[in-house]
């Protein structure tokens, strides 16, 4: 594993993107409350004798606590707005680092009584260095990640899943574009409950239309996924996002380790994540490891 001063820059973007709004927000939360009932409720030793040192946290607390548990379900009835920075390091034989910025809105929308169709929009903003003797980097957006869910408005016994189309759409900057529109299916089923989350995401893209001069796409994506959410809302999450091109045989298999917290802002909840990833398999010059930081504002209704 190595790391070099010239990828600093991007880190430090990275970390200006998701850690420089957040520095207001640990003076907002580490200041005393103004009621002093709230400050005796925020500390066990301090807690007046009409409540005892382990009574539920005020109601703020308790709301930020099931943020965390919803950000957990992909298809949850919760309006949120990531941008999720990941810096990759080492392709190639010039170890090119790469810093992708995706803005990833999900909008849950009702469908009659008993159903909610949800979007999960992924759209890519990359900067890549150089990765071979010669070569030159280049910058510019990705092409667009679109799924749509069909799922339940009640989970059952924890149960909770949906189903419905993925489109991939030839946004792209010609370094970083498949040229091809492509089309498949996308599923998620996950089971919640005492503050864990166990499930899986997955789905299929083949090209469609496109640019017969570029190869066809037929990839498959695969994200199993475990989260323990505290009821103080930290929260910590172990997947993989695994992807399998099958026009070149290739896998790419990064597991993915994160930390993340529910802050706010006046009345704006806000989750802030840290991870970082080590890819266990990769095609030849592919990345080696990462890290990623995400601000997520959330909406809830």
């Amino acid at each position: 594993m190595r790391f070099r001063p010239r990828a600093l820059p991007r880190v430090a973007i990275a970390l200006a993107l998701c850690a420089g709004v957040p520095a207001s927000l640990r003076a907002q939360d580490s200041a005393a409350p103004a009621d002093p009932d709230a400050a005796d409720a925020a500390s066990a030793d301090s807690a007046p004798a009409d409540r005892p040192p382990d009574a539920a946290p005020p109601p703020a607390a308790a709301g930020e606590g099931s943020l965390a548990q919803q950000l957990a379900n992909p298809v949850a009835n919760l309006i949120s707005v990531p941008f999720q920075a990941n810096y990759d390091c080492c392709y190639g034989e010039r170890d090119g680092d790469r810093f992708t910025l995706n803005i990833q809105p999900v909008i849950p929308v009702s469908v009659g009584d008993d159903w909610n169709l949800i979007t999960r929009t992924i759209v890519p903003i990359i900067s890549q260095e150089p990765t071979v003797v010669g070569g030159e980097g280049a910058t510019g957006f990705g092409d667009v990640l679109q799924s749509f869910f069909l799922s339940p408005k009640e989970a059952k016994n924890g149960l909770v899943w949906g189903v419905g189309p993925v489109f991939l759409w030839p946004t792209g900057a010609d370094a970083f574009s498949a040229q091809k529109f492509g089309a498949g299916p996308t599923a998620v089923v996950l089971k919640q409950g005492k503050g864990t989350t166990l499930g899986l995401l997955a789905n299929h893209v083949w090209s469609v239309a496109g640019k017969s001069a570029y190869p066809d796409v037929s990839q498959t994506f695969l994200q199993p996924f475990f989260t323990r959410t505290l009821p103080d809302s930290t929260s910590f999450t172990l997947n993989t996002e695994t992807s399998y091109d099958w026009k070149s045989k290739n896998w790419v298999v990064p597991i993915n380790f994160s930390v993340g917290h529910v802050v706010r802002v006046g009345d704006q909840p806000i989750n802030l994540t840290v991870g970082a990833r080590y890819y266990a398999e990769r095609p030849d010059g592919g990345p080696e490891w990462g890290t990623r930081f995400v601000l997520t504002l959330l909406f809830p209704k």
